[in-house]
């Protein structure tokens, strides 16, 4: 796939990034000889509330950089709010961290719909908005260079998906659940594309659904009446397990591929049932905390004893912990790189050079680069199966 690129506007961002109303002191906004403030909006409560726990976890890793005395002498303070991952909220509650809380940038929102609603007023004001937590494909447009996901794109899951599918069942007659927004619709195109015009007819059945929805039962129930027996579910947690669950209970057994967004054991599969997760494919590019084979790992190690010190032993195995601790680690390295020039353009450069850097739950082999040409800091994903208690990668590491 052709990758779009980001050019003129970003480097002419960045000659009239001086210029902003939002300027601040020496440093720039949200920047003192002691601090640099962060903001972020997070879903603590609402439809996507299970995924409050990356922003905890964010909030619980800075506080351990602090310990250990910040960066390069400055204390992280991560002003995390809620938007109830309602869009009108993200752009209230962003307004107030920029302009209320004079916050430096802004740093892992969560969701599609929610950062594209801020999108615009952030970069017509020059500030970054840094490893959001949604795929990076819905972001990388040469109009918004103030602006970088975190998460594969969508379209590279898509199309590890289509692969495996017409390697192990040419014959195969595919139903697609999908939240009817950005995030379902980019990835039906990206099954579409990665199975070929020729082979078009493989999808049988396409079932959308509304985040506001409260099941998706009758979804199920058409997809099964399509004859389809492979099922690609592209949604968040909750409507997930509800999929996962009902396909189980009125007897469709399809061979099940699970947005790796959902693919938590806590959130999707022990709501679901695990018995009923049983097979379920996802693509991961991070060590699963509770596969026995990483216990000696030093990435593994090092998470381990963040989240024993920082927050509970019961949330070691929780996949949004990794993910919180995965993205704070990345944000943490790039503020490093800054040195003590802590603008927003030096933060954006920074953000968009980053070079060879392993994160520590990161797969071996996976290292994140970035340029102002590629917002893609993760590219590499590998497939994994449940297998009732946990998930067991197979194969090699693939892209798109």
């Amino acid at each position: 796939m052709r990758r779009k690129t980001i050019t003129g506007f970003f480097a002419a961002s960045l000659i009239l990034a001086g210029s902003s109303v939002f300027a601040g002191g020496p440093y720039g906004p949200g920047v003192s000889d002691t601090e640099i403030k962060v903001g972020q909006t997070m879903p603590y409560s609402g439809p996507a509330s299970a995924y409050g726990t990356i922003g905890k976890t964010e909030a619980a890793y800075f506080r351990m950089v602090n310990d250990m005395g910040g960066v390069n002498g400055r204390k992280i303070n991560l002003i995390s709010l809620d938007d109830g991952y309602s869009p009108p909220k993200t752009v209230e509650q962003t307004r107030q961290l920029i302009e209320r809380e004079q916050v430096a940038f802004i740093f892992g929102t969560l969701g599609g719909v929610t950062n594209l609603a801020t999108r615009q007023y952030l970069n017509e004001n020059r500030i970054p908005q840094l490893f959001l937590a949604a795929a990076a494909d819905i972001f990388a447009y040469p109009r918004f260079p103030w602006t970088m996901g975190l998460n594969p794109a969508l379209i590279t899951e898509a199309h590890i998906y289509a692969k495996h599918i017409r390697s192990t069942s040419p014959d195969a007659k595919i139903g697609v659940l999908f939240q009817n927004d950005v995030l379902g619709k980019p990835f039906l195109a990206g099954i579409r594309e990665g199975l070929g015009p020729e082979r078009g007819g493989m999808i049988v059945k396409e079932a959308s659904y509304e985040v506001s929805d409260p099941t998706v039962d009758s979804q199920i129930v058409a997809l099964q009446g399509s004859g389809a027996d492979t099922l690609v579910i592209v949604a968040t947690p909750k409507p997930a397990a509800q999929a996962i669950r009902k396909a189980y209970d009125i007897g469709w057994m399809p061979q099940r591929y699970l947005f790796s967004g959902a693919a938590s054991i806590i959130a999707t599969l022990k709501p679901a049932g695990l018995d009923k997760s049983k097979g379920v494919i996802t693509a991961v590019y991070g060590k699963d905390p509770t596969d026995l084979r990483w216990k000696d790992d030093p990435g593994y190690k090092e998470f381990a004893a963040f989240v024993t010190k920082y927050m509970t032993t019961a949330q070691l195995t929780d996949p949004a912990v990794v993910y919180g601790f995965v993205a704070a680690a990345l944000m943490t390295h790039v503020l490093e790189q800054c040195g003590d020039d802590l603008s927003r353009e030096n933060i954006l450069r920074q953000a968009t050079n980053i070079k060879d850097f392993e994160l520590p739950m990161g797969l071996p082999g996976t290292k994140i680069n970035t340029s102002p040409e590629s917002y893609f800091p993760i590219r590499q994903m590998q497939l994994s199966e449940f297998n009732g208690e946990n998930w067991e990668p197979f194969g090699n590491l693939m892209s798109d």
